[in-house]
């Protein structure tokens, strides 16, 4: 029986309530498909830095590079510095993993689920391929004359054409195996920021080894406006990391809320990073309020990662039938109990197992 090694980063606020259904999910899955996890648990996050000090130390971090996936809860707590932990934990394992493609899914599961009127599950469907280790975020940035009037600060957007076409190239390869429109949208904003001509080019070029897939191109501004009037117009988006990050949220909104989006941070074939979009909502911890769904997606996602496709795919199925049937009513804060809806999709799942 194959067993898969997964590091666990629970996280802050309402992470560890997610994560603990999540990983419930996953345990029946598993024991479903034939398949197990061994799980070392990370307690990195801010509730560990206040007690130590220590944000992610380099032991444990050279041991995650041995694990063949990481699930994470969420990280973010107003008690420390804005940024601190964030980037102490999660962009330092997008860079220093190199995990280059954040895929986002946005998938609308059911007409009442959608905030757009007359859009629903033949409208919303389709993928953001975000480049996830270059643009504003790389960490160049500076100050000029802190604290003065004349204060200058500066945020440098760092592209390569390494960066760019692999994850353009991902793009591509993702709507052929998709199977569904075959239609790669690019999303930048290269008319203002003359830098992107670098992604205007080079998919341009990547798209001509790909004639099969229709290409479309959209401005970063038009792209968010056709997202709410025409959301049937997209298959496959790729775009640079800080429109990614903006725009798949807009994503989230329209396929039912951030309690229902999930994503993966992606090295294609080697150590990848799922967590739910979500952030920590601390106001929640501890209440049994947070919705799961998209901490149970991420775990479908992993699995489909992992080769373990049939799983992953039973557990997105489960919460698409819970969704369309009205059990579960919402993905907001306190439409359920936490735990509820993590036995739900554990029940669902089992009806899976009297037909294998």
């Amino acid at each position: 029986m194959t067993e898969y090694d997964i590091a666990v980063i629970a996280g802050d606020g309402i992470g560890p309530e997610v994560t603990r259904e999540a990983l419930k999910v996953l345990d029946t899955a598993a024991s479903i498909f034939g398949f197990k996890t061994r799980r070392t648990a990370y307690p990195f996050g801010t509730e560990h830095w206040l007690k130590t000090q220590e944000i992610f130390p380099e032991s444990a971090f050279s041991e995650i590079r041995g694990k063949q996936a990481i699930y994470l809860g969420a990280i973010g707590d107003p008690r420390a510095p804005v940024g601190l932990i964030e980037y102490g934990v999660i962009a330092k394992m997008r860079f220093e993993l190199d995990l280059y493609v954040n895929l986002r899914p946005v998938r609308c599961y059911d007409d009442r689920m959608s905030p757009l009127k007359g859009k629903g599950p033949n409208e919303i469907d389709m993928v953001f391929v975000r480049e996830n280790t270059e643009g504003a975020y790389t960490g160049s940035y500076g100050f000029a004359h802190k604290n003065l009037p004349i204060e200058v600060a500066t945020q440098v957007m760092v592209y390569t054409r390494v960066g760019t076409e692999r994850v353009i190239r991902y793009a591509f390869e993702l709507a052929r195996s998709r199977n569904k429109r075959k239609k790669v949208t690019m999303i930048d904003k290269a008319n203002a920021l003359r830098a992107q001509d670098l992604w205007t080019r080079t998919f341009a070029e990547v798209s001509k080894e790909y004639p099969d897939i229709e290409t479309d191109h959209a401005y970063i501004d038009a792209a968010c406006m056709w997202m709410i009037k025409n959301p049937e117009w997209f298959d496959v988006a790729v775009t640079s990391n800080l429109f990614g990050d903006i725009i798949t949220d807009l994503g989230a909104m329209i396929q039912g809320g951030m309690g229902i989006a999930a994503s993966a941070n992606i090295h294609p074939g080697k150590l990848s990073l799922f967590e739910p979009i979500h952030g920590s909502a601390p106001k929640y911890a501890n209440q049994n309020k947070a919705c799961p769904v998209a901490a149970i997606l991420a775990a479908g996602m992993m699995c489909d990662y992992l080769g373990e496709k049939a799983a992953g795919s039973a557990i997105e199925n489960a919460v698409v039938d819970l969704v369309r049937s009205g059990r579960i009513k919402g993905v907001n804060t306190g439409d359920h109990p936490t735990d509820q809806v993590g036995d739900m999709v554990v029940a669902e799942l089992k009806k899976v197992l009297a037909k294998v």
